[in-house]
């Protein structure tokens, strides 16, 4: 497994890199519908193309089986494979965003209790919630910090 940032984002990358998401999103989103997943799809590439680090996990034969963004101490998104999910490559990548990115804050789906399970067992406490998400979507968000950051 290679992971490094990646500063040159083309048309395949971004495509490879959507594909992880939505197997990940499908396999621990459950609480958005087949509609809500085709729309947010649409914008994951710009998403994608904008965050200032972004950083990959490549499996033996070069494809992404995952893939964090950073953006001013915030991890903005992190994605895993749905097969390559359970193996530490986000507790790498992690790890990676704390050391190197100074990642000490992000958000999480309420209904995703998988996901906040793990970024507590990385560290993170929730400090704030709210009842709706970025996009004034009813899905409230659990916003998280380093344990022992103010």
């Amino acid at each position: 497994m290679t992971i490094y940032e990646v500063k040159e984002r083309n048309e395949t990358l971004i495509a490879n890199l959507l594909d992880v998401w939505e197997s990940s999103v499908r396999a621990t989103h459950l609480f958005l519908s087949e509609k809500e997943i085709e729309s947010i799809k649409t914008y994951v590439p710009e998403a994608l193309k904008g965050i200032l680090h972004l950083i990959i996990a490549e499996n033996e034969s070069g494809m992404p089986v995952a893939f964090m963004g950073v953006q001013d101490g915030s991890l903005e998104m992190l994605f895993i494979r749905q097969g390559e999910r359970g193996k530490g490559l986000g507790r790498k990548l992690i790890e990676k965003g704390i050391a190197e990115y100074s990642a000490e804050r992000l958000a999480v789906n309420e209904q995703n209790p998988r996901a906040k399970g793990f970024y507590e067992h990385m560290g993170f406490e929730v400090y704030k919630r709210s009842d709706l998400d970025e996009q004034g979507n009813p899905y409230p968000l659990l916003y998280m910090k380093l344990s022992g950051n103010k």
